[in-house]
């Protein structure tokens, strides 16, 4: 088992397959997807030893991320490689969800029982204003059908202050008869964002103590679980989370860790730097690899200092990859 200096066990793996997305969101990507690097993203052979590797160590869950991960046309090989890694017992993936009403079905084939859908307004006009794509019927449609499916489905929405009020007012609609859980995301200052962060950060504080006077009662964790406070209500068919990174005692539970598109370890999600684990990959040696991680996880700190104003390397939201 991967553990750190602080006790904490990694069960939890977010890999990224690719940098690039095609959506423009305004608080992540406003002008665009910009290219900065050679674009040699990991391959599948490399995805495999990444895969056995964590796997042999504990983790038991792994979410392909980007970018925007459904752009790898080989996306449903690499969802079998992890699904078919002796150890994984859960594939999830995060997407904005452009190409879910037609790729859902091979996915799930291939082995997926999970997904995070980015819905940051249940109002068309308000979707395409924050994303820069009227795509939000397409999107709810490819939910429905992967709650048809029968796999995990989760929304995320980030809050802004333009729009959360209204966002939260909807999904308590749809929420009472729709089997999701939405999590609603605090908007996280990264390099290339203070100003917009300044002037569009909502707390999920007051939410959450909305939620507990009308009812909703906090869910438990399970050990595989990402970040959020999940609270369930039992006149309603789906859950709401919160995350909420600036919150007293949010890194203490740190169960997951991170690996860029282009084979670099992040310890946190806003890690100064990234770990190179490249060299390692090339002979397809899990040992090897394995014997570098765990002397990696030495280095992990015991907070994210995100409420010290700390951004790390962290320059736009695409990066951290859902």
């Amino acid at each position: 088992m991967l553990e750190d200096k602080f006790g904490r066990r990694f069960q939890y793996l977010r890999l990224s397959v690719t940098d690039v997305c095609n959506f423009r969101c305004s608080y992540c990507l406003p002008d665009g997807y910009q290219c900065d690097s050679d674009r040699d993203f990991l391959s599948q052979a490399e995805i495999k030893t990444i895969a056995a590797a964590f796997a042999g160590l504990g983790t038991r869950k792994i979410r392909l991320t980007g970018g925007e991960p459904s752009l790898r046309k080989d996306l449903p090989e690499i969802i079998g490689l992890c699904a078919n890694t002796p150890g994984i017992e859960q594939v999830a993936l995060t997407t904005n969800g452009f190409k879910l009403p037609q790729m859902i079905g091979t996915w799930v084939e291939a082995g997926l029982n999970a997904i995070n859908v980015s819905i940051d307004s249940l109002d068309p006009r308000h979707f395409s204003m924050i994303t820069g794509h009227d795509k939000l019927n397409t999107i709810l449609a490819g939910v429905d059908k992967a709650l048809s499916a029968g796999i995990r489905v989760k929304i995320n929405s980030v809050m802004l202050r333009p729009y959360s009020g209204t966002m939260l007012d909807q999904a308590l609609a749809w929420l009472r008869h729709t089997p999701v859980s939405l999590r609603l995301i605090e908007l996280m200052q990264t390099g290339d964002n203070q100003t917009f962060f300044k002037h569009n950060h909502v707390s999920g504080l007051p939410v959450k103590e909305r939620l507990l006077e009308q009812g909703w009662i906090p869910v438990i964790r399970e050990t595989t679980a990402g970040p959020a406070q999940e609270f369930a209500h039992p006149d309603f068919a789906g859950r709401i989370g919160l995350i909420m990174p600036y919150s007293n005692g949010f890194c203490d539970s740190c169960n997951r860790l991170r690996v860029s598109a282009t084979g670099n370890l992040h310890l946190c999600l806003f890690a100064e730097k990234g770990l190179p684990l490249r060299e390692y990959l090339q002979e397809a040696d899990v040992g090897v690899l394995q014997t570098q991680l765990k002397a990696l996880i030495g280095h992990k700190e015991a907070s994210h200092w995100l409420d010290k104003g700390f951004t790390g390397a962290t320059t736009h939201l695409a990066m951290l990859g859902g």
